[in-house]
């Protein structure tokens, strides 16, 4: 058919109509209708497709479209566009075999007093035990952790997230690398030693006197920079 809709008419609409339905199935994984259809004395087919919940690939391979192109999706683009497409976010993955005695009873504890003191949660959510505190924090999915749980409460999560370090390093200018460090555990244990590296050696304070009394002056604050590695 043209793009002004005059039919053009196929040949061997017969033999098309086993093979579209075939190799889209072969090819795509999904059955579509195939129809056919005549005018003008003409026949031409009709392919209705159903719109799918979930993503599509072509012969084992996922594709986007950018721009004029079509770029394969790999890695963690592939992951992101799976997860987005089934509504989820990259944190909210369960986890397998993580269970939840493996998790710190001190971070626990630590979240607690954070909680208490920010008044993000009622006191009487913050007296459940663990368990109770995990599932009113959304961090269940059936029977399984979610990849959050691990982040936050896990005395080491790399064991089931890869790269959930920080690393932090010191360039000058010319964009050489003079030192860095990588810091390790969950993320309130990462957050209280990445502020005590950036402050003890990464930054110099900007030292004064009152009197007898030395002063230190961060070139950012430190409620800056602790509310900026929450973000």
């Amino acid at each position: 058919m043209k793009d002004d809709g005059e039919v053009c008419g196929v040949h061997d609409a017969k033999k098309l109509m086993e093979d579209i339905p075939n190799n889209v199935r072969d090819m795509l994984g999904i059955l579509v209708d195939v129809n056919l259809k005549e005018k003008d004395d003409k026949q031409y087919i009709e392919i209705i497709t159903e719109a799918y919940p979930y993503p599509i690939s072509f012969r084992g391979k996922y594709y986007q479209r950018s721009g004029a192109t079509n770029q394969e999706l790999k890695g963690a683009a592939l992951d992101r566009f799976m997860l987005r497409k089934q509504g989820k976010t990259w944190d909210g993955v369960p986890v397998p075999y993580l269970k939840e005695e493996e998790l710190d009873n001190a971070t626990f504890d630590l979240f607690r007093k954070y909680a208490k003191r920010s008044g993000r949660m009622e006191e009487v959510d913050l007296v459940d035990d663990n368990h109770g505190l995990l599932e009113k924090l959304q961090l269940y999915e059936g029977n399984y952790l979610k990849r959050a749980a691990a982040l936050l409460f896990h005395p080491d999560p790399e064991r089931y997230v890869t790269g959930a370090f920080v690393k932090a390093g010191f360039f000058r200018e010319g964009m050489d690398l003079v030192y860095q460090d990588e810091v390790h555990g969950n993320l309130f244990q990462q957050i209280a030693k990445l502020m005590d590296l950036l402050c003890t050696k990464y930054m110099k304070a900007v030292i004064t006197y009152e009197g007898i009394q030395r002063i230190e002056t961060l070139p950012i604050p430190r409620e800056a920079l602790r509310e900026a590695l929450h973000q």
